[in-house]
């Protein structure tokens, strides 16, 4: 893994998604379009919750995060993308690479544990919603999220400066479209044990840590919302936890997929697809499965459009 300062390669060029012409346009007007709701669906979320008074509790405090998050996850990855469409190459820089590198693995990473506090957040609020402001209050919630961007930047650390130790020879095209992890290990001319050892140990411990966090969180939920007498407590309480739920099987599915299963199964074509859905159709998703399914949101987001362009009809 020794860096040589004299490594060959001072720039790469990035595969993209497809080589077929017929599917550049379509797909560049696609991710254009995902890119834009990705972008006004988190960008409104952190305008709602911060100007609107009733969203000043600690939920919608990891939601503008998570939002937060997403929105500059997607900028690391999506801009390039979309250039994959345009140009006959995609070049970035040797900077360049390191730096999306960097950018990927600490929003990637955020967003685990961001995930996990929001898990821990609903734990609170449905198994001890007495003790919920206190638990859960702004000191709490900010010391949760400051352990996040800790962790994110520890685990985007050490894994850009394992990379940076490589050395690159003449062979500079990426085989996908972002410079991630496996791609850039397997084009190096070094050797890779440690970097492989890395993203198995570090990468390994986070999936695990906060998978295991999640499952613990909602083990101890779904007691609680069993000894619920009533029908439609049991559902109101589901309901909080549903869209929780569905977010987390569809990212730790794709990361999982992605980094964990057997090399002697990897196949780039599926593994572009597995990336796709957490580096760019996740993050439009979030805005839509955590919050404008919430009622709360949905009634603050009927008054501001109501200000603005008038009553919208059937509106709480």
């Amino acid at each position: 893994m020794a860096r040589q300062n004299d490594s060959a390669v001072t720039e790469f060029v990035l595969q993209g998604l497809t080589d077929k012409p017929e599917l550049q346009l379509p797909l560049f007007l696609l991710f254009l379009g995902i890119y834009g709701v990705t972008v006004v669906g988190n960008v409104g979320m952190i305008f709602l919750i911060t100007f609107s008074y009733n969203l000043h509790a600690p939920m919608y405090f990891f939601l503008s995060n998570l939002s937060a998050i997403d929105l500059l996850y997607s900028s690391v990855i999506t801009p390039k993308l979309m250039e994959n469409f345009v140009w006959e190459q995609n070049v970035i820089s040797y900077p360049g690479c390191m730096t999306q590198l960097f950018f990927f693995c600490f929003f990637a990473t955020a967003e685990c544990y961001m995930l996990t506090a929001m898990a821990y957040d609903r734990y609170v609020a449905i198994c001890s919603p007495l003790l919920y402001n206190v638990t859960m209050s702004p000191k709490v919630c900010s010391v949760l999220v400051t352990g996040v961007y800790i962790m994110a930047s520890i685990e985007a650390v050490s894994y850009t400066i394992s990379n940076i130790m490589l050395l690159f020879c003449e062979d500079n095209v990426i085989h996908h479209y972002f410079c991630d992890i496996l791609p850039l290990l397997k084009l190096s001319c070094s050797i890779t044990y440690i970097n492989e050892l890395l993203l198995v140990l570090v990468g390994g411990f986070n999936v695990l840590a906060t998978i295991m966090a999640i499952i613990i969180s909602y083990a101890f939920i779904l007691c609680n919302i069993l000894q619920i007498p009533s029908a439609e407590g049991k559902s109101k309480a589901f309901s909080t936890c549903g869209s929780h739920l569905t977010a987390v099987g569809v990212f730790y599915g794709s990361i999982i997929f992605m980094y964990f299963k057997p090399s002697s199964s990897s196949n780039m074509a599926q593994e572009k697809v597995a990336s796709v859905f957490y580096t760019t159709v996740i993050p439009m998703l979030n805005p839509l499965i955590y919050s404008w399914r919430n009622k709360e949101v949905r009634n603050v987001l009927s008054k501001a459009i109501g200000m603005r362009y008038g009553p919208l009809q059937g509106s709480n």
